[in-house]
């Protein structure tokens, strides 16, 4: 389990995050939602050691984010960041290779050849591999670079907005596969995600933020009902239950 309590950032003497207690389990998918500038993205940077937080602690397991080394962190975390930029020409296959770094450190055995080779067919590219990054669409590139931290077979799998680019099928294809590494797999994966009811319906737990606080956190359905998601959105929420699922609507007159 990852456990942040009070995690603080300030940028120009504002908070972006302010304050912030979250529990990321391992089985589990957890969801972090709300509107721009919430303080998602740097919550999630925080707790990976790619942002200093200015307050507050991050444990990982049975240590403090700061007693990891960068090798021994790299084994147990993983993290997909939103903007992804290669200004080199690789192919699908050695994108997802580099997910094996951690272990191999660039020789790679018969094992990592197997786990690249099943990441790539868990996220169905693995028709891509001998494709170039710059040849793909923008959302198969996504699947490619999610391939990539699939590959890093890291207890805790972190995912700031994967589904950017990608369309419907693609984005349940992701969420099913994202649910299935968690529940079979005993991973603790951990999503900034925008659509709502892609949350409700893939998530174990969610966490509401809004102006840099985490305005409530809980189940599906502490967190997904109308007055929750009125606050944090500023605008009117319907939830139903559709299929054993809270499905949100959300308009303006």
């Amino acid at each position: 389990m990852i456990r942040i309590q009070g995690l603080s950032k300030k940028y120009h003497q504002q908070f972006v995050v302010k304050n912030a207690d979250a529990l990321f389990p391992l089985g589990k998918v957890t969801s972090i939602i709300g509107p721009n500038g919430a303080g998602k993205s740097t919550l999630l940077s925080m707790a990976s050691r790619l942002t200093e937080s200015d307050a507050g602690t991050v444990v990982i397991g049975d240590k403090s984010l700061e007693q990891w080394s960068n090798e021994e962190l790299a084994k147990h975390l993983s993290v997909l960041r939103q903007s992804n930029n290669i200004n080199m020409r690789f192919t699908v296959s050695d994108l997802v290779a580099f997910g094996r770094f951690p272990y191999s450190q660039g020789r790679l055995t018969e094992n990592d050849h197997r786990i690249i080779k099943e990441s790539m067919q868990d996220l169905d590219i693995e028709h891509l591999k001998d494709r170039f990054i710059d040849q793909l669409s923008g959302g198969q590139r996504q699947m490619a670079f999610i391939a990539m931290v699939v590959a890093q077979d890291t207890d805790y799998i972190f995912l700031d907005e994967p589904l950017n680019n990608l369309d419907i099928k693609h984005s349940v294809d992701i969420m099913s596969t994202l649910r299935q590494l968690a529940e079979k797999k005993n991973k603790a994966v951990v999503i900034v995600i925008h659509d709502i009811n892609f949350a409700s319906c893939y998530s174990d737990h969610i966490i509401a933020m809004k102006l840099g606080e985490v305005i409530k956190a809980g189940s599906i359905e502490q967190v997904i009902n109308s007055d929750v998601l009125s606050e944090i959105y500023e605008i009117p929420f319907i939830v139903q239950d559709i299929d054993g699922k809270r499905i949100s609507l959300y308009y303006r007159r």
